[in-house]
């Protein structure tokens, strides 16, 4: 049986690619939510005014990776201490934001924020959210690393460092 976990943490090109990675990884998703309008376009969302953030949606097999698991490489992944920005990526948009779907993802995000705090020495600002209505991103966004990354300067500048380090730490949960 498949579960889902909803994360932001900046372009959700970078984050996608992280996952992918991970073993009992079936599908991610890009998409938007957290904000005020109807089924936004990207390029609605890129102005920061509707309030949504890039988000990734994860569905996974909890057998073979924990909800847990997926939030202990989130926090080590992306930069959880600045506030509505991650690398060049400036707005609320790509704040760090987590969106539990139950009371229990609620709580286990909260000990992995706990968790994560002792590796960073500025507080982590990641926003733990109520879920909102998921709106799924354009089509060209979906599997962006894998279709045309290599192919884009900024992906390529971002995604192989975060790659690196989710091989290095996470070696066990990623994928042959």
């Amino acid at each position: 049986m498949s579960a889902t976990a909803t994360l932001a943490g900046g372009c959700f090109w970078c984050t996608e690619a992280v996952y992918q990675d991970l073993k009992g990884v079936e599908k991610v998703e890009n998409g938007y939510l957290g904000g005020t309008k109807d089924n936004p376009t990207y390029e609605e969302v890129c102005t920061g005014r509707t309030g949504h953030a890039e988000a990734i949606r994860i569905t996974y097999d909890p057998e073979q990776i924990g909800y847990a698991d997926l939030l202990r490489v989130f926090f080590a992944t992306h930069d959880p201490t600045t506030l509505n920005r991650q690398g060049n990526d400036v707005g609320t948009q790509y704040r760090s934001a987590i969106f539990p779907h139950n009371e229990e993802e609620a709580a286990l995000a909260r000990a992995a924020l706990a968790e994560a705090q002792a590796d960073f020495a500025d507080p982590i600002i990641t926003t733990i959210e109520p879920e909102s209505h998921w709106w799924p991103a354009e089509d060209y966004h979906q599997d962006y690393w894998a279709r045309v990354g290599d192919r884009n300067p900024y992906c390529m500048a971002v995604i192989p460092p975060k790659l690196q380090k989710l091989r290095k730490k996470f070696a066990a949960h990623v994928k042959d």
